[in-house]
């Protein structure tokens, strides 16, 4: 007789609502172990016991196949004692275990077995828009609360009917445990709504009459998995013309929803890898070429991404809105359903409230249904940097984001109190981090940053991300924040110990953290970019880091935003920085380009000489001499930030006079580059000599003393700019010159920053781009090329937004390596 053998494997991770429970009882069927699997605190605990030579191919199937929507983050296996058991069981959960604490997953897209059903006349959920199983559905979106049981989502007041309670009793049946299952008899229906609130249709006959409106050019809203997209014809120019004058959208592109991959090539090129993202079950936005029109494909409105040659595109990732595009066969417009700069509507009723009243109606008509969103969720953006993909919304198919953390597991997942906080020291040169890995974890909750708001948790040593809120700055979107908060807290029975902000004060978010009584830290923006990279890649040690956006305050009290930063997680040095330029009339410099131009080139030329350019012809003489006058007070707020040179570009290069939505400058320069690259206009970049120098200053001021490798001069640069536009005025070549010059001005910084280090004898470190500047993917891509090219080692983001939407990743990773926030084992 053969001689038994029993192990025992317990598996964290994403492990639970996933399948994974009925695939390892048909793992051990086909390997004839006997034993059990039950959901624990922890993930998943599984006994075994067989003939050994099928406990290793048990142990290899582990290791090799697995459910799609799992994620295995630590399997650990011991030898146990051989039992009298007869069969292999699904063990329920006790009570204790029942609340347990564990990943929640992400929404996924519907699996092809279930978009099969749904198109199979013969099968009983045909046409029926909510079919899923546990490889693919709502998750997140529908949870209220753990565990992942039916009672505690959205799905809790739809009793099962008896055939779907068959397959969600059944092992073997892919709907094992499917807490969403349904079917037309027993599910969710949908709802067609006038604007006014009247209902036109039910069922089947929603989903028909729906689709005859968006074929009459109507606008409406109809509700997805984590909220409402506000949906029309892409080709109907006047619904799309109309859209964007009802919801106050004048330029920024709109995304499009494809029928199929198919469908999807005559509007766009992209590498195979891009392809693959568009189709992944994650099925986010992504960012492609623009395809000359095709004579057979049908043509989309102009309006949808004007003047840039770019296209956002995704597929369908549920089955109502497979149903709908199988219906329509043509490409939509498909945006999130809200006021301009408010967050998603994830409700019916305030949809109709917020955008079906008159004067202001948005929407003609909305397509509901009686499923509840618990938890709101926007789509996610995404684009590919050669073959690197680059997170710019982090949300679904990708969000709640867990990272579970290596180095921080020797830590106890649970601390009792707090130590006082320790001021770091910023002077990183010659110092070590610390090792905490003698202390206890505390909860900390960051709270992130005003713009791209998102939030950041850690249970131990697993680490959260929450899904994209926005920007701050309406009551809707504090809303928004506190709701997504309190999501988190419900869900993990989570307390925050401590919060993490950002040093401005009047952010919301720091405003918020201010109300409450748990201690506060702060965290600089521009290092806590630096820090989420490094969070992203389980990272504590020394860096060197490009941090380059928009705006953040500085330590000095100025606004900073290209920054060469030597760090750790303890603190940062400075070692380099954009010079400084006066934001003429504060944040309507912002909004306006041509003033960031007009601050720039004043520093090297007249007001009477800048007074005769054509870029500067619509505003009045005494105006600009009293602008210029300003300027040269050097009275106003200045700005050290990369991300205000593109729109000062952008101003002389594409007359970009208002700015009316964010990132715009250096979406149309990189639209006028990328024409340029494609003329071959390539070869004449170098002659114009463009460049973005790192030098000191003659008499570097106290201040700017301890920027060791100095600034790099802006102001030189776009004198240069300006001649070359007056002798050549090729803006798509300038565009190209000017990208360029920005990667230029960063590879050069590296070098000088690689032999400063060697000088003080600190050895090679890895590098880091992070901040909103790096979206820029002719940049970005030039960076990454050069940079291996010279051998450097780039820490990537992974699934961290580069932009704001990382920050408060960031400061939860500085948070949970300071001293201060932990207690040694041997003091409790």
């Amino acid at each position: 007789m053969t001689a038994l053998v029993a192990q025992s494997f317990n598996i964290k991770g994403i492990v639970q609502g996933v399948g994974f429970r009925p695939w390892i009882f048909q793992l051990a069927k086909r390997f004839q172990l006997t034993g059990h699997v039950l959901n624990d605190g922890q993930g998943v605990s599984i006994l075994v016991q067989g003939p050994e030579m099928a406990l290793t191919g048990f142990r290899a199937a582990l290791d090799t196949e697995r459910p799609p929507l799992c994620r295995i983050d630590e399997l650990t296996v011991s030898h146990a004692q051989v039992q009298d058991l007869q069969d292999f069981t699904i063990a329920h959960s006790s009570a204790g275990q029942a609340a347990a604490i564990v990943t929640v997953g992400s929404d996924k897209s519907s699996c092809d077995a279930c978009l099969a059903e749904i198109r199979d006349p013969n099968n009983r959920h045909f046409g029926y828009p909510f079919t899923n199983c546990t490889h693919c559905g709502p998750r997140y979106t529908i949870i209220r609360n753990l565990p992942y049981d039916r009672h505690n989502t959205a799905m809790a007041g739809f009793a099962l009917c008896d055939a779907c309670r068959q397959a969600y009793e059944d092992p073997m049946d892919r709907r094992y445990h499917a807490q969403p299952v349904s079917c037309p008899k027993c599910g969710p229906e949908l709802t067609l709504r006038g604007a006014g609130g009247e209902i036109l249709a039910k069922r089947e006959q929603a989903l028909a009459q729906t689709i005859a409106l968006i074929e009459q050019g109507k606008i409406l809203a109809i509700k997805g998995l984590g909220g409402f997209h506000l949906i029309c014809d892409a080709g109907n120019h006047d619904a799309v013309t109309e859209l964007r004058r009802r919801k106050c959208r004048p330029a920024k592109p709109l995304a499009l929803m494809m029928p199929s991959i198919e469908f999807a090539k005559q509007y766009a090129e992209g590498s195979s890898a891009e392809w693959q993202l568009l189709s992944s079950q994650e099925r986010p936005i992504v960012l492609m070429a623009k395809k000359q029109h095709q004579a057979d494909a049908p043509a989309l409105s102009s309006a949808i991404a004007p003047d840039i040659d770019r296209l956002g595109l995704f597929l369908p990732y549920t089955p109502l809105h497979t149903l709908l595009l199988d219906g329509l066969q043509r490409p939509l417009v498909a945006t999130s359903a809200n006021r301009s700069g408010e967050p998603i509507i994830t409700d019916g009723d305030e949809v109709l409230q917020q955008l079906g009243k008159s004067p202001l109606a948005v929407v003609d008509a909305i397509l509901d249904h009686n499923r509840p969103i618990i938890n709101g969720c926007d789509d996610s953006v995404v684009q590919m940097l050669d073959d690197e993909l680059q997170v710019l919304r982090l949300a679904r198919g990708y969000a709640p984001l867990s990272l579970p953390s290596k180095s921080l597991a020797s830590m106890n997942i649970v601390s009792k109190s707090l130590v006082s906080m320790n001021t770091a020291s910023k002077s990183l040169a010659n110092k070590d981090s610390g090792d905490n890995s003698s202390n206890k974890l505390p909860s900390l909750l960051a709270v992130g940053p005003q713009q791209k708001n998102t939030l950041a948790l850690n249970i131990g040593n697993q680490l959260y991300l929450s899904p994209h809120i926005g920007d701050l700055f309406s009551v809707e979107a504090e809303g928004y924040f506190e709701r997504t908060l309190q999501s988190f807290q419900r869900l993990y029975r989570f307390e925050p110990e401590a919060i993490i902000r950002d040093k401005h004060p009047d952010y919301a978010s720091s405003r918020w953290a201010e109300r409450q009584n748990a201690r506060q830290l702060e965290v600089q923006h521009h290092f806590a970019h630096l820090l989420a990279v490094m969070a992203a890649n389980d990272y504590s040690g020394k860096v060197l880091g490009f941090s380059f956006d928009g705006t953040g305050l500085g330590d000095d009290n100025q606004l900073w935003g290209g920054e060469l930063l030597l760090a750790d997680c303890q603190g940062f040095q400075r070692l380099a920085t954009l010079s400084p330029m006066t934001l003429l009339g504060g944040e309507q410099a912002i909004r306006e380009p041509w003033r960031l131009l007009y601050s720039l080139l004043l520093q090297n030329h007249g007001i009477e000489e800048l007074q005769q350019l054509a870029v500067f012809a619509a505003e009045p003489a005494a105006k600009l001499t009293n602008l210029g006058k300003l300027a040269n007070s050097g009275i106003g707020p200045k700005s050290h930030s990369i991300g205000r040179l593109f729109d000062a570009a952008a101003a002389l290069l594409a007359n970009l006079r208002l700015s009316q939505y964010e990132g715009q400058a250096g979406i149309i320069l990189e639209t006028l580059a990328r024409r340029a690259i494609a003329a071959g206009k390539q070869q004449r970049v170098e002659k114009l000599g463009l460049e973005l120098k790192l030098e000191h200053e003659l008499e570097p001021t106290n201040t700017r003393a301890e920027l060791v490798l100095g600034q790099w001069q802006s102001a030189p640069l776009f004198s240069a700019l300006l001649l070359a536009w007056r002798t050549e005025p090729d803006s798509e070549l300038l565009a190209l010159a000017f990208i360029q010059a920005i990667g230029k001005g960063i590879i050069t910084a590296a070098l000088k920053a690689r032999n400063w280090l060697k000088a003080e004898g600190i050895d090679e470190l890895p590098l880091v781009l992070s901040g909103g500047v790096f979206q820029s993917r002719l940049l970005s891509e030039y960076c990454h090329r050069e940079l291996a090219r010279l051998e450097f080692h780039r820490l990537k983001p992974g699934l961290v937004p580069v932009n704001d939407g990382g920050i408060a990743l960031g400061q939860l990773w500085y948070g949970l390596h300071q001293p201060g926030l932990t207690q040694s084992l041997a003091e409790r």
